[in-house]
Parts: structure tokens; sequence; C-alpha cells
């Protein structure tokens, strides 16, 4: 059964867009993104700015529109068993152009291997810098979040 995702978050002030894979059943279940309280995103990349974690999604979206980050995922519709990226198949990818055109963004993160392989495959010629870090996902045993911090300090000083 084909289950879809959301639409993204950004405004024309968004300078960086985070890519992840498609959302987990739990960020499915609140509808938004990241909703998994054991991923590790909402605390690395509000970390980053020095604020907690929003708790509402109303406050999350007014976070990110304030830190200038677009957020949105490589696949919009898919069929998926579960949170596992690695059942993604039968998907639709993302038009880009939807917030390339009406942003500022000049920097593309993308949240985990599934997206980033996607990402490759279906805009090879894109020429925004862009960089696949690690996943937030609870599953990711290898989190890294000084790369993140890293990656956000270039970007943001």
């Amino acid at each position: 059964m084909l289950k879809c995702g959301f639409e993204p978050v950004f405004d024309k002030n968004s300078k960086v867009l985070i890519l992840g894979s498609f959302p987990s059943v739990k960020s499915r279940q609140i509808e938004f993104y990241y909703g998994n309280k054991q991923n590790r995103f909402w605390r690395t990349v509000c970390g980053f700015f020095g604020e907690a974690a929003p708790e509402t999604v109303s406050d999350k979206i007014d976070f990110l529109l304030r830190r200038k980050i677009a957020l949105w995922d490589i696949v919009t519709e898919c069929e998926i068993v579960g949170s596992r990226d690695d059942t993604i198949k039968n998907f639709k990818v993302a038009d880009l152009k939807k917030v390339l055109q009406k942003s500022q963004i000049s920097f593309i993160i993308i949240n985990g291997g599934k997206a980033y392989d996607i990402f490759l495959r279906s805009y090879p010629n894109l020429e925004i810098p862009h960089k696949k870090l690690c996943s937030t996902s609870p599953a990711n045993t290898r989190f890294n979040e000084s790369e993140w911090r890293d990656v956000l300090s270039g970007i943001f000083g």
C-alpha cells in the first residue's frame, strides 16, 4: 500500500535544505518530520543553535523558519515496511524545484545513506553543494553528532 510523506517546510529565506528519506511510522502518526522521540534530529539541530528541541509541530516549524532551514524528504510517496529505509520501493521522488525556485537554498544536507542514494540517482547534475551526513535515526549505531555540528558550522558560521 502506498504511503504519502509530507509537504516541505520552507520559506523564501530558507538557505539550507535538509533532506531525509521518508517519514517513520511515528512521524506519520504525528504527521510531521522526525516524530520518533529517539531520533536525534531535533536534539542535534536545535542543540547546534543552543536551543531545546521544540515539542509541538508549530514550534518546530517556527524553529526551522527562524533558522532558515528547509526540511523535506527525497521520497514523497512509496511502499515501505514499517520505518525501514531498506524496504522503500515503488517511490516518487520529491520535485526539489518546488523548494529551490522559491527560496535561497545554497546547501543541501542529506540525512542518511538511502536518502543520499536516491538524491544522487535523481539529481546527478544539481549544482548546489550537498553533503551526506550520518542518519539521525535511532537505528543508526554509528551516529556522529560532531559531523552534523561541523557541517552546520560551515553553513551558519
